[in-house]
């Protein structure tokens, strides 16, 4: 009778060699699957530790890279309206790579439609697929593809992108479930990180108004508080640019207080008018405006260039349409930064909303301090006419009686002086009384008021707006008659580039510095005279000279004419004394 052992000892050689290795095989295999799913959990336990967003979706994108063995892997997050993207993160192609394509793509072809069908999608060759149109130029041969999208609280989020699979193998089933699984964890992920952000915001947000407030209530200088508004609105977006306006009173227009980030002084000094600039449509619609892209915002007048390397910006009120709008803060972003979701608009709207209430509240307690003084100053008033007045002309009533009692002329004399002088401090005193209750009628309209409303004016006759900017404390530095004298040579400077220039484009620049005073225009048109001036300019040189200063008239190499009146401010950068008497502006008005 046969034994086992004889069988085994018939069995082919060959046979036997194939069991081994389908053996050996199966041990790989098992070994490769107990080996991948280590590394997914080693990659979910990794991007699971992530708090912060961006660092959170790159995470992702390089594990899933590594998952599946893709040599490129993207992250696109879609944008608002769920039709395209509004970031994009790689993995696999290097800085100057992107800089070669261009733009990161906005979610058409292939990647839109993962897009539009948020299922699995794999592909042996992009190109085949109806929906692929090629790539850019400079853009690496990609052919192989497994498209998976992220979904957090049921809402699809984003989508991970994975090609061209190394080796030159095909992306198969187990790349699939393995990406999906990740795009799981990528979900939960994202969401911890998106509600830790929010909570942080929050957190800085409330911050940023706490300082806002503090600072008003403290009694700072105004421009504080709004520099406070631009720089954390600035932070907490993560702009490059942020600027708060306020209205200009007796104009319709808004100058920039503060500018803080890139080209900050461009925009410091500014006056806008409501329409034709973020700044003034916010205004005048009490609502924030956004623009996707501020260099290409029909909205916005070319003149003066002012946002160069700038993109997305919103602008919001700072208080509402019931309650007056005390001005606008305005943050914009580099070009090709993210948008600004509604998300974080209606947080800077609400920042800003608050920023008002704090500024009222700063007011209303600036207004009862005012009463508190005019009030005692009321009682002071009263006080001298009731007793010291009173007092004074008893004292001369007397005298001047006992002044016709005395014989002694040089005696006589000396009393009726006595009443004479009497007589002038009563009037003093009357004076005095008379200013103390004395209340302000009216505002006076300040040289930055004066400016645009000369600049409004001449507008017809150029038939163009020139661009205005102004710095310095123009209102306050300037005494009135300078200030007279620089809204003069303002208004014949236009009229004479109107006249003669051929212009298409002007700009003026009023500044100060505390030391002096220089008003800047310059055209576009045909240059100046060979003597350097045109006809009405000599006698703008003449009113410089006699306050102490100068005019200088230039051609630029690219044509036009550059005119700059400056004059020194009386008793301001020597002495250190200030303005002489006569000579008051409006902040030495009380």
């Amino acid at each position: 009778m046969a034994s086992a052992d004889d069988h085994l000892v018939h069995l082919p050689r060959l046979r036997f060699d194939e069991l081994l290795e389908e053996l050996q095989a199966r041990i790989d295999a098992a070994r490769g699957t107990q080996d991948r799913v280590r590394s997914l959990l080693e990659a979910v336990l990794s991007v699971g530790r992530e708090l912060d967003l961006e660092q959170a979706l790159d995470s992702i994108t390089e594990a899933a890279a590594v998952l599946v063995d893709a040599e490129y892997a993207a992250l696109g997050v879609i944008g608002p309206g769920g039709d395209n993207l509004s970031a994009f993160h790689t993995v696999g192609v290097t800085e100057e790579q992107i800089a070669a394509i261009g733009p990161f793509p906005k979610g058409h072809g292939i990647l839109g439609e993962v897009i539009r069908h948020p299922e699995p999608l794999r592909l042996e060759k992009i190109s085949q697929h109806p929906a692929s149109y090629g790539f850019p130029p400079h853009h690496p041969p990609m052919n192989s593809f497994l498209g998976v999208p992220i979904r957090v609280r049921g809402e699809v989020y984003g989508n991970l992108y994975l090609t061209e699979k190394r080796g030159g193998r095909q992306f198969d089933e187990e790349d699939e479930s393995v990406l999906s699984t990740l795009a799981v964890a990528a979900g939960m992920t994202i969401d911890n990180a998106r509600l830790y952000e929010e909570s942080r915001l929050r957190e800085r947000w409330l911050l940023a108004n706490a300082d806002i407030t503090y600072s008003l209530m403290s009694g700072s200088e105004d421009a504080e508080p709004l520099e406070l508004i631009a720089e954390r609105a600035r932070e907490i977006l993560r702009s490059a640019l942020a600027a708060v306006a306020i209205p200009m009173e007796a104009a319709e227009s808004l100058t920039v207080e503060i500018a803080v980030g890139v080209d900050a002084e461009t925009h410091r000094g500014l006056v806008l008018p409501l329409a034709s600039t973020l700044m003034g449509l916010a205004f005048s619609a009490a609502a924030p405006v956004t623009s996707d892209d501020v260099r290409r915002d029909e909205r916005i007048s070319p003149e003066p260039p002012r946002f160069p390397g700038l993109g997305p910006a919103v602008a919001v009120p700072i208080g509402t349409g019931e309650g007056g709008v005390r001005g606008v803060v305005l943050v914009a972003r580099e070009a090709g930064a993210p948008v600004f979701s509604g998300e974080e608009t209606e947080k800077l709207q609400g920042f800003a909303a608050q920023a008002a209430i704090a500024m009222e509240l700063a007011g209303r307690r600036k207004e009862a301090e005012r009463i508190a003084v005019l009030h005692d100053r009321d009682r002071i008033a009263r006080d001298l006419h009731d007793l010291a007045v009173q007092r004074l002309f008893a004292t001369g009533m007397t005298l001047q009686s006992a002044g016709r009692l005395i014989d002694h002329p040089e005696a006589a004399e000396r009393v009726l002086r006595a009443v004479d002088d009497l007589d002038e401090t009563i009037k003093i005193l009357r004076s005095a009384i008379f200013g103390l209750r004395a209340r302000v009628s009216a505002v006076d309209t300040g040289l930055r008021a004066r400016v645009v409303d000369v600049v409004g004016e001449k507008t017809p006759l150029l038939g163009l707006t020139p661009g205005v900017r102004i710095e310095g404390l123009v209102d306050t530095e300037v005494p009135t008659e300078i200030a007279d004298h620089v809204v003069a040579v303002l208004s014949e400077v236009l009229t004479e580039v109107a006249r003669h220039a051929h212009v298409d484009r002007v700009l003026v620049a009023l500044t100060t510095d505390g030391r002096e005073v220089s008003l800047t225009v310059a055209d576009n048109g045909v240059g100046t005279s060979p003597d350097g001036r045109r006809g009405g300019l000599r006698d703008i040189a003449k009113r410089a000279e006699r306050l102490g200063g100068h005019l200088d008239v230039s051609a630029p190499e690219g044509g036009g004419a550059v005119l700059r009146w400056r004059v020194p401010l009386p008793g301001r950068w020597e002495s250190g004394h200030p303005p002489a008497r006569g000579r008051r502006g409006p902040a030495d008005r009380c």
